[in-house]
């Protein structure tokens, strides 16, 4: 498994919050998806109000 860094943005009730997180994926499709999933769950959010704007391996 390969590490991951994902930044992007969320729209929260103030506008939008920048975020970056790392974790352990075997791609860069499985580290999109899990990210969006977490974000949304946490957070109340739909895929649509989430932008990802960077994957990369470490």
């Amino acid at each position: 498994m390969n590490q991951y860094t994902v930044t992007g943005r969320f729209k929260n009730r103030d506008g939008y919050a920048e975020f970056e997180t790392a974790l352990e994926a075997e791609n860069e499709d499985v580290a999109r998806e899990h990210v969006l999933s977490q974000l949304g769950s946490r957070h109340g959010l739909k895929r649509t109000q989430i932008d990802l704007s960077e994957v990369e391996a470490r």
